[in-house]
């Protein structure tokens, strides 16, 4: 379900790729094409060292589907990085494309999020909150063995995951699933949009912290199975309102990193 709401993201990307992201949903949001926001998300992942000097990125496909993003996106923005010196590709069975040694310090002093769009993601972090609270509390009521046994499956696939990409992929689908699970209609709609929105501003994160954060997810599972609506509703609300803050371009920098 997850990938569904990323393919949706990602043929609007194709039809449109010069359309200014957050255009038509939050007023006072910069106007930035979606290439500039891929560049942006990995530049300040690296300007915050949450990706390091030498580090490989995922594949290009990963990156894309990692960012929520289009292949042709994520390629033309690292090509664009690449031919700034941010980002080096190397060719061979070793090869990809690396974090520079070096990036140029004004390059990456560039690519960094507005005031704007900071409180854009601020908002939208707290729109998910109400929505997670919500559809949790439903989750752990209506939630059949079928779902509970898939949210399982999908904190094994995070647990397991070797980068930021594999781990958003299989996070996206989890938070997804547990809409659907609360059974709440056309309200889960609502939801859903809410988590396509926010994760257009995700930037890369450190696999290991993102492990760690998987442990809310195994918590919330346990609640959801023994029906326990406030231990569920109140691990929900700490995932989103802690971690989630940390997450997030623009949020990153003067939130810091509490995981």
């Amino acid at each position: 379900m997850g990938r569904k709401v990323a393919g949706m993201t990602r043929q609007l990307e194709d039809t449109a790729e010069a359309s200014p992201i957050g255009a038509g949903r939050l007023a006072g949001i910069d106007r930035r094409s979606a290439i500039d926001a891929v560049r942006l998300r990995i530049g300040m992942a690296i300007s915050l060292g949450l990706l390091k000097p030498g580090e490989r990125l995922p594949d290009q496909e990963d990156v894309a589907l990692g960012l929520s993003v289009s292949p042709i996106t994520a390629r033309r923005a690292l090509a664009s990085l690449a031919d700034q010196g941010v980002v080096v590709r190397r060719r061979g069975r070793a090869g990809g494309t690396f974090v520079a040694d070096e990036p140029p310090r004004n390059v990456l002093a560039e690519l960094t999020a507005s005031p704007a769009e900071s409180h854009a993601v601020s908002r939208l972090v707290d729109r998910r909150l109400l929505f997670e609270c919500a559809v949790t509390h439903y989750a752990a009521i209506n939630a059949t063995a079928e779902q509970l046994d898939e949210l399982d499956r999908l904190t094994q696939s995070m647990a397991a995951s070797a980068d930021w990409s594999g781990y958003h992929q299989a996070d996206e689908q989890f938070h997804q699933l547990v809409g659907a699970a609360s059974g709440l209609g056309t309200a889960v709609e609502a939801y859903h949009e809410t988590l396509a929105e926010l994760y257009a501003y995700f930037i890369p994160y450190p696999i290991e912290l993102l492990h760690k954060s998987n442990s809310d997810h195994v918590a919330l599972v346990a609640a959801l199975r023994t029906g326990d609506v406030q231990k569920a509703v109140e691990v929900s609300r700490k995932h989103v309102d802690i971690l989630h803050r940390t997450m997030f371009m623009g949020l990153t920098d003067s939130g810091g990193i509490a995981l």
